[in-house]
């Protein structure tokens, strides 16, 4: 029912004046309340975020990098910018053809959650001095598949719970280096928003996947695997400017790999059902193990950047 109100939210423009008519089971009740409050502690939470970068820089001064681990910063920030901007396109879309109230006000509240993690970032990398790069490929055509499809379950582990995740991982990475002060404390408002939106694909997604035929499974578990080869080729494509921040890929990949279990409890935890392990699980760290191997230390890695002064 649900993903037959999606396809036609997508087709008709008019209003779901029937979006009050469905009858939920308790089970269903409870995950609907859980969706609307997603919305109503993202209004409680809301931050200023022209405040809080202004007050960052007045307390820790503006932001300052030696040249090449300030183009490596910004050459890393300016993927997670562009990230935020197909949030909030993704989001919008999720806002507008999702039907059920509930769900479409923790859309829309991530909606505005996006919009202002762009314009925040864009501002952040304009006073660290750089102007931000075009996206590489491999990081773009992760954003471009989750945007261009219409499969509202490919739509849902895409953001919800493929770009989230990462950016969480980046996110934590990058604050616990301590890599440039006022970005560590930004970074903490970023991070709150962030782990509501995965929120809603934990909730969502599971009953619409319970549903699926097995070619829709097929077709899934292929669009996930494309999602996360590209991600862990994108991840190989900025390690060098990883490691000139003395960021380990090694260890964005092990923070990957908790905060997705940690999803995975999450989903466990609501849906008992729910498959401790996959195929695409095993294909993806396979893959993680090919570009980046496990045995040894990585004599390329620096020592954890400094201020300059």
């Amino acid at each position: 029912m649900f993903l037959g109100r999606w396809r036609r939210a997508t087709d008709d423009s008019s209003l779901p004046f029937d979006m009050f008519d469905r009858s939920y089971s308790d089970a269903e009740a409870r995950r609907a309340r859980r969706m609307e409050s997603i919305y109503h502690v993202g209004q409680d939470k809301i931050w200023d975020g022209r405040a809080v970068l202004r007050d960052l820089i007045a307390k820790h001064g503006p932001p300052t990098l030696a040249p090449r681990e300030r183009k490596a910063l910004a050459r890393i920030f300016a993927i997670i910018m562009w990230g935020e901007l197909a949030a909030w396109k993704i989001s919008a879309q999720l806002a507008e053809r999702i039907v059920p109230l509930e769900a479409k006000l923790a859309a829309a509240s991530q909606v505005h959650d996006e919009a202002r993690h762009f314009y925040v970032m864009h501002d952040y990398l304009e006073a660290l001095g750089e102007k931000p790069e075009p996206m590489e490929y491999w990081a773009r055509r992760v954003l471009e598949l989750t945007l261009r499809t219409d499969n509202l379950m490919k739509k849902l582990l895409g953001m919800q719970l493929t770009i989230e995740t990462i950016a969480l991982t980046i996110f934590q990475r990058v604050r616990d280096m301590k890599v440039e002060p006022v970005l560590s404390e930004l970074l903490v408002y970023f991070e709150k928003d962030e782990a509501r939106h995965v929120g809603l694909g934990v909730q969502l997604l599971p009953p619409l996947m319970a549903k699926m035929t097995r070619p829709q499974g097929i077709d899934l578990a292929l669009f996930q695997i494309n999602v996360l080869t590209s991600t862990l080729i994108s991840l190989k494509r900025i390690e060098p400017d990883l490691l000139a921040l003395g960021v380990d890929p090694r260890s964005v990949l092990g923070i990957g790999f908790r905060k997705q279990s940690e999803v995975q409890d999450m989903l466990r935890a609501e849906f008992p059902d729910w498959p401790d392990d996959g195929p695409v699980a095993r294909v993806f760290e396979a893959l993680a193990e090919v570009l980046f191997p496990s045995e040894g230390a990585d004599p390329r890695v620096p020592v954890p950047v400094r201020i300059a002064h």
